[in-house]
């Protein structure tokens, strides 16, 4: 099958095309990814594992921790989600995303197979999209003998479809209130969606946040019997912006951070990242060591997250905040990058399941323009309510009709100074593909 069919038709199966706005279905079956996956050999139990979830920082510590490994000779599997432009970024082997022919190859095989179950009465129904991605991406890692995965949960954890796998290690990031419509309307309930990643007798790799998440990991942690590891003791022992670099002690050396990722919060996920290098060579062996994490740290590529691009005397940074917690680490991580530059320009969209009245408190009085643009989703909010949420907090805003025109509209307004793109993934990936001339789309999902 081509990529370009195998795209077409893997955007057929979001859930959003199919339900009215508002009742947007998700499937969650660990019984059918299974069933699934041994109708394709089981590759998800070919390779080794490290499984990471949490509301924020969960893509970042992936990527770290990954760029670590092939640092240290590893041949690594990264699965992430969700994408900036091209889908193919979700699944990547040694750094490389998966190529175009070789997607549409394991389309085709996952989709032969999902069919074939479904006709016989097997699979009640046929796979999600995630569902058919995850299962992509397990059996092209097991056909490129990596020699560990790490995954990025989609959402939540304890019925995401990458958790059938077995991990050696299980890692918590940050726990913060977002999809409450799916995982629950507190931190408690999140968290013990998120806890159901871990496995009896393993190992959890986190660090402490917020009270509730810390005694739901600790309860379930002990149910299970998990030993428990603090990425604390490689957090810097004062807090300095990424940006400067600051060193741990990780084997007996000092390892100098280094890390491209800019913004205090990254530290958490570095560390956690860390942490997670040293239980896979002290309990399972594997080469790494400080030199490789040193290169791996310095050598991480996770674009999106505070990523500054300059373009004709203009900086513009883009960042995918898309809830509470990641609009403040933007506002945050924005001081620490710009400083007092001027003229501030926002260019802003985001999803209907998102807290837009308490993300616009936290973001829109740091700009001296705001500018909203609308965001190729069924999902999006109206132009009319985001400039709505701006007037109730009088501030002053306009909405664009197009992402170019928006970006127009910022870069004149913008002139000497700074523009921040951001509030959704669709939005970010959209501007950053015209920024950089890329082609791709995006998918729904």
């Amino acid at each position: 099958m081509s990529y370009a069919l195998a795209i077409q038709q893997l955007g057929a199966m979001a859930p959003e095309l199919h339900t009215k706005p508002g009742q947007i279905r998700r499937k969650f079956s660990l019984d059918e990814m299974r069933l699934l996956l041994g109708a394709l050999g089981d590759p998800h139990l070919r390779f080794p594992v490290v499984l990471i979830a949490g509301t924020n920082g969960k893509g970042s510590t992936a990527a770290t921790l990954a760029s670590i490994l092939d640092a240290s000779g590893s041949r690594t599997g990264l699965y992430t989600s969700p994408h900036l432009s091209r889908i193919n970024e979700r699944i990547r082997v040694a750094g490389s995303e998966i190529a175009d022919s070789e997607f549409g190859e394991l389309f085709h095989e996952v989709e032969a197979a999902a069919t074939d179950l479904v006709k016989s009465g097997r699979l009640p129904q046929f796979p999600s999209f995630f569902e058919f991605v995850t299962a992509m991406a397990f059996l092209h890692f097991a056909r490129a003998r990596v020699d560990l995965a790490v995954l990025e949960v989609g959402m939540g954890g304890r019925l995401d479809a990458t958790n059938v796998v077995e991990p050696l290690l299980s890692i918590v990031t940050d726990i913060s209130l977002d999809h409450t419509e799916w995982l629950g309307s507190t931190i408690s309930a999140i968290t013990r969606e998120k806890a159901g990643i871990l496995r009896r007798n393993g190992t959890l790799i986190t660090l402490a946040q917020h009270p509730e998440a810390n005694l739901v990991l600790g309860e379930v942690a002990a149910e299970l019997d998990v030993r428990g590891v603090n990425a604390g003791a490689y957090m810097p022992l004062t807090q300095v912006a990424s940006e400067t670099g600051y060193s741990v002690e990780v084997f007996g050396e000092q390892v100098e951070v280094a890390s491209p990722l800019i913004g205090l919060h990254q530290q958490r996920n570095i560390a956690l990242a860390i942490a997670a290098a040293v239980e896979l060579a002290e309990v399972q062996g594997l080469p790494i060591n400080a030199a490789a994490i040193a290169v791996g740290i310095r050598q991480t590529r996770w674009p999106g997250r505070l990523e500054r691009i300059e373009r004709e005397g203009l900086t513009w940074i883009l960042d995918v905040a898309h809830n509470p917690a990641g609009a403040w680490a933007l506002r945050s991580g924005l001081n620490g990058t710009v400083g007092e530059r001027s003229p501030r320009v926002l260019v802003f969209g985001c999803l209907r399941d998102k807290p837009l009245q308490e993300m616009a408190r936290i973001l829109f009085s740091e700009f001296d323009h705001v500018i909203f643009a609308p965001i190729d989703s069924p999902r999006a909010v109206s132009l009319e309510s985001l400039l709505s949420a701006a007037s109730s907090l009088g501030t002053p805003a306009r909405a664009a009709s197009s992402i170019p025109e928006a970006l127009d509209w910022a870069a004149r307004q913008g002139a000497g100074g700074v523009v921040v793109v951001s509030g959704s993934v669709y939005l970010v990936g959209a501007v950053r593909s015209i920024l950089l001339g890329e082609g791709g789309g995006h998918l729904a999902s």
